[in-house]
């Protein structure tokens, strides 16, 4: 049974019905709570019309007026017709036209008032002086459509088709005149003092219906007092759901994991390198997680090339030395390979097992193996661990808040660490991690030196053969990176396989390799063993190489149609080069045309190796949703909040929500706002357990 009269179905409501209701459906709106929510797209002023008489030719312009005139004109010896009408408002005479478009004859009939808006032109050929083509309009029938439709500052709705911008208006303007007014807050009143926040039902409705046009600019920008408030209300759910979760998990007994450290030592003595402070300061973070009673929620987050895996597999090690698996969850099949080709050498000479698990694994048993790597083909059902006491879950923001859940109930409470490929934004991190503790490797290892990166049109293919040869007559190597495995009509790329044998004519002396996501894993292993053991020169190849590539030999990177990836993907790519104390080398090859936004990546690439930097680039770019690259499963959709626009007011809600768990961990003292907390999250992730 609905709460209040807010929850009741949409289809109940005045002039709606069944039918009406399934349109709605598409826009989301269900209840009449959801149509209150559903806010304009943008907003129109017709509070003050403009007197046809004073309308300027070539502007833009808002009048009314009487229909005096309305008939298809056909064109003679043409094949099509004008429908025009007259209007006229007591002092001038304004023409308006429909080309084609005989049909509108039906909707309008002498004496009517219409609105129209639309850009003013001058009529040449006869009277009335001037005209518009093809303008917005709405016809006003009574009074009550004069409140609703003209004479005051006019909401615009994103709608699908087979229900118009009038009928959807007046519909809003009942609901909000009806209903706003018997909105619950669900809001704690003193966090609403506390920030100054207008009350809930006068947010709606002057989001819907605005008092005046005085801040007509802040409402159409989303940046208006009334704006914030819906966004804070958002966000404050949101971030009270990451509370609550990260609440319950340090009060659930998690594993209390005993003295550990000979396997991680043993680790750290076949590794070519030392750790770095940052690296060691992180792994003591870990440990100190691992060895309390409760459940380990933490989160690894660093450049490209920090060392982040070598510091999750340590604690995967010591897992497995207190008798526990462990398991590490990539977002896609090429970088699970990755990690178990880097991994299975260390931990084998170890004498432990571990094991590949992906989509297209048909072994699933997972009884003998300490470590096991894989897609989301982890949280199958079938899949099963004996033992699971670590997740590690390679986030590369393609995995959420529920996969994470999933994973968890794998083991009984098993400690949890992410690690994030690149750093990402804080107003990101606090949305797509904020339930989790955060650690920074804010170091490379020393003696690293900045990539140097230039971006040229593919037409200065001599600069570009000039690096490879400097480098490889040095003993260097270097990976030169396609879009595509193979040529395609439809995409017009250059292609990984046109390159190896573009390549192999050009050198003619050097030794080509080939790498792509065709190839077996074993193949895909054994090229990187010869690259890794210098028996080949270029390495053509595509994205496979993204991450979890380590060849400190190698010192030029070569990013063919550069203007077609993505920012962090550049970034990422770039990462492989310049992992020894040598100067290294990346050359962005972009073909035309190049679009603004490209050109703009480009130039970021070039300005700077810092990938905070390049990642709230990327976000500005993109927009959080494009960012993401994948929808978040398990994080709620945000309906009118934006985290980028939004960023002082989430941390705003944030610091309100994660006070409001700490002194009421259930909100038991909270009812309506819990309920609604449920709504929210619905779906996605329990909040409450029951039983």
């Amino acid at each position: 049974m609905p709460n209040s009269s807010t929850d009741l179905p949409i289809q109940y409501i005045k002039g709606v019905g069944p039918q009406r209701a399934r349109l709605l459906q598409a826009l989301g709106i269900t209840t009449i709570k959801d149509a209150l929510l559903y806010l304009p797209c943008r907003y129109e002023d017709r509070s003050n019309l403009t007197p046809i008489s004073a309308l300027n030719i070539g502007a833009p312009g808002t009048a009314s007026g009487a229909i005096v005139a309305a008939n298809i004109v056909r064109q003679r010896g043409r094949k099509f017709s004008i429908f025009e009408i007259v209007l006229h408002d007591g002092k001038g005479y304004l023409k308006v036209k429909w080309f084609n478009q005989p049909y509108m004859q039906r909707n309008f009939t002498v004496g009517q008032t219409v609105v129209v808006s639309g850009v003013v032109r001058k009529n040449v050929y006869d009277m009335p002086p001037i005209e518009m083509d093809s303008p917005e309009y709405e016809i006003v029938s009574d009074v009550e459509d004069s409140l609703v439709h003209t004479q005051r500052v006019v909401p615009v709705y994103r709608l699908t088709e087979g229900i118009s911008t009038k009928q959807f208006r007046k519909l809003m303007f009942s609901i909000v005149q009806e209903h706003a007014p018997t909105m619950q807050d669900p809001v704690p009143p003193e966090v609403i003092s506390r920030h100054a926040l207008p009350a809930l039902h006068e947010c709606v409705r002057e989001l819907h219906f605005p008092g005046n046009a005085e801040h007509i600019d802040e409402l159409n920008s989303g940046r208006s007092r009334f704006h914030a408030r819906l966004a804070f209300d958002e966000l404050f759910l949101f971030e009270l759901g990451l509370a609550v979760l990260k609440k319950r998990a340090c009060r659930e007994k998690g594993i209390s994991f005993r003295s550990v450290g000979k396997l991680r030592n043993a680790l750290l003595e076949l590794l070519p390198f030392g750790l770095t402070a940052a690296q060691k300061q992180v792994m003591d973070e870990i440990t100190g997680d691992m060895k309390a009673p409760y459940a380990m929620n933490r989160l690894i987050q660093g450049d490209v090339g920090c060392g982040k895996t070598v510091v999750a597999l340590a604690a995967m090690l010591d897992a497995v030395e207190s008798g526990y698996q462990a398991a590490l969850m990539a977002p896609t099949e090429i970088l699970a390979e990755q990690h178990y080709i880097t991994i299975h050498r260390l931990i084998e000479q170890l004498g432990l097992k571990v094991l590949l698990l992906t989509g297209g694994s048909k072994k699933i048993n997972t009884e003998h193996a300490d470590i096991i790597i894989g897609t989301h083909a982890l949280i199958q059902e079938a899949v099963k661990f004996s033992k699971l006491g670590l997740a590690v879950i390679d986030e590369q923001h393609k995995f959420g808040v529920m996969q994470r859940a999933s994973l968890r109930k794998k083991g009984v409470n098993p400690d949890v660490l992410v690690m994030t490929a690149t750093p990402i934004p804080r107003s990101l991190a606090l949305t797509l991690y904020g339930d989790l503790d955060c650690s920074v490797i804010n170091e490379l290892p020393p003696n690293r030196k900045p990539v140097e990166t230039k971006w040229l049109p593919s037409s200065r293919s001599a600069e570009i053969f000039a690096v490879l040869r400097k480098e490889i007559g040095k003993g260097k190597q270097a990976y030169v990176v396609y879009p595509a495995i193979e040529e395609s009509e439809k995409m017009n790329l250059k292609s990984a396989l046109q390159g190896k044998t573009a390549f192999e004519q050009k050198f003619p002396d050097y030794r080509i390799g080939l790498l792509h996501g065709r190839l077996r894993t074993e193949e895909r292993e054994e090229v990187m063993e010869l690259f890794k053991k210098k028996e080949i020169d270029i390495l053509v190849s595509t994205t496979v190489i993204e991450v979890g590539v380590d060849v400190p030999n190698a010192t030029v990177m070569l990013i063919v149609h550069a203007e077609r990836f993505g920012l962090s993907q550049l970034h990422q790519l770039r990462g492989r080069v310049g992992r020894g104390s040598d100067s290294a080398f990346c050359i962005l090859i972009a073909y035309h045309p190049i679009s603004n936004d490209a050109r703009r990546r480009l130039d970021i690439m070039v300005q700077t190796n810092d990938g905070l930097r390049i990642a709230e680039e990327d976000l500005d770019l993109r927009g959080p949703g494009e960012f993401l690259g994948t929808r978040q499963a398990g994080v709620p959709d945000l309906r009118n909040a934006d985290i980028v626009r939004d960023a002082a007011i989430l941390d705003a809600a944030r610091q309100e929500a994660f006070g409001l768990v700490e002194t009421a961990p259930e909100l038991e003292e909270f009812p309506f706002l819990k309920e609604h907390l449920d709504v929210f999250w619905k779906g996605r992730v329990d909040l409450f357990k029951t039983g």
